[in-house]
């Protein structure tokens, strides 16, 4: 029984809880050797995949970059969409999920940045153009927006993820099943604006990742 709006969210419903497989469950059904030919979803998954791969390429050149970007996007695409489907667990409306995948990203670009490129990473921290008087500041203020890079990426997606949970989780608890009935249209808006906001989410945490490693 749902003690409050929140619980809907609970990762923990048992001693044997799987709820954070469910992450995992899709990604057994895109492999290619279980199938004998191409279907309609591995066609749909390949043209996605393939428009990423192109927006990729004109923020980052090089070849080969744009692998890991679009398995993580692809990754929390899937993970966004299982949280649509009645009674599975949505692992991307957590903070654990999302910090798990940005900070170390974060982490490692900072790193290498710092220890292969120290005087381009000492330019970034003093955009072009910057009066002398202001430069402290300037690097004062750069230092703490890299640093709150991570916890914005992961921020980003966990409040998209949850808003419309709950704002479904709150209709569907207080609504009877006649009211349920007369507003089906206005549910079935938020699904598909649901659907669209996991499509969203997970191309611009792809974008934003992009964008902060083509600086090192």
């Amino acid at each position: 029984m749902m003690t409050n709006l929140f619980s809907t969210f609970d990762p923990c419903t048992g001693n044997l809880s799987l709820n954070w497989i469910s992450s995992l469950i899709l990604l057994l059904m895109f492999n290619y050797n279980y199938w004998i030919k191409s279907n309609n979803v591995m066609n749909l998954m390949l043209k996605i995949m393939m428009s990423m791969k192109n927006e990729l390429n004109v923020i980052m050149p090089q070849s080969g970059s744009s692998i890991m970007f679009l398995g993580m996007s692809i990754f929390i695409l899937i993970n966004n969409i299982m949280g649509l489907i009645p009674y599975i667990f949505t692992s991307s409306s957590h903070l654990t999920f999302s910090l798990a995948l940005a900070l170390p990203m974060w982490v490692a670009f900072m790193m290498y940045g710092w220890m292969n490129k120290t005087n381009t990473m000492f330019t970034h921290l003093v955009p072009m153009g910057t009066p002398s008087i202001l430069m402290p500041f300037m690097v004062l203020i750069e230092t703490i927006s890299n640093l709150i890079r991570p916890g914005s990426l992961a921020v980003r997606l966990t409040s998209n993820m949850i808003a419309g949970h709950l704002l479904m989780a709150l209709l569907g608890n207080s609504c009877s099943f006649i009211t349920t009935m007369v507003f089906m249209l206005i549910f079935m808006m938020l699904m598909l604006f649901e659907t669209a906001v996991s499509f969203i989410q997970s191309y611009v945490f792809m974008i934003l990742a992009t964008l902060y490693s083509s600086e090192v």
